[in-house]
């Protein structure tokens, strides 16, 4: 769903049509999903996370001057999800955390691996590679959604990258 769809969809929301409601959730809701669980690596932390994004699309949808609404969705994620890390997490270790996120992918060894290699990188890689992938963004939106420069988010990707080829071929960091 691209940001002119969604521009369509927020005005109707607006004039109380549901079915643009539902239309937005069938097409985003496993992506916003995977980023905000690859940030929580909580499923059920996620689900709640998830919902707050979208009872908040639904009561107040973005204005039409957005211009990227897409980005917008994917930032309001991102940015609970870490408000949500940072409330949930004092004092509690990454090996702690014993739900495994459920991802987009049929094969589930796979998932497992992805999983591992994904907790591995630093957590900005982890969600710049995320936020590219799973939420198709672009790095310049992504580059506006985490403040940091478009070559930082380019590079940080690159090597997350190289990382993750590396220790899904079989290799260690």
């Amino acid at each position: 769903m691209n940001n002119d769809e969604l521009k369509l969809k927020f005005n109707a929301i607006r004039k109380g049509d549901k079915t643009a409601f539902d239309e937005i959730y069938k097409g985003l809701h496993t992506p916003i999903f995977t980023i905000i669980s690859r940030i929580t690596w909580d499923k059920a932390i996620a689900e709640d996370i998830l919902q707050e994004v979208f009872v908040k699309l639904y009561l107040s949808p973005p204005e039409t001057n957005i211009t990227k609404p897409r980005a917008y969705i994917f930032q309001t994620a991102r940015n609970l999800a870490i408000d949500s890390v940072r409330k949930h997490t004092q004092g509690i270790s990454l090996d702690e955390i014993s739900e495994t996120v459920p991802y987009p992918f049929d094969d589930l060894s796979l998932r497992m691996d992805i999983d591992d290699a994904l907790k591995s990188i630093p957590a900005q890689e982890c969600q710049i590679v995320t936020l590219h992938v799973i939420g198709e963004l672009k790095f310049r939106e992504i580059s506006e959604i985490m403040a940091i420069p478009l070559s930082t988010v380019i590079w940080k990707y690159q090597k997350a990258i190289g990382k993750l080829k590396k220790m899904l071929s079989g290799g260690s960091l």
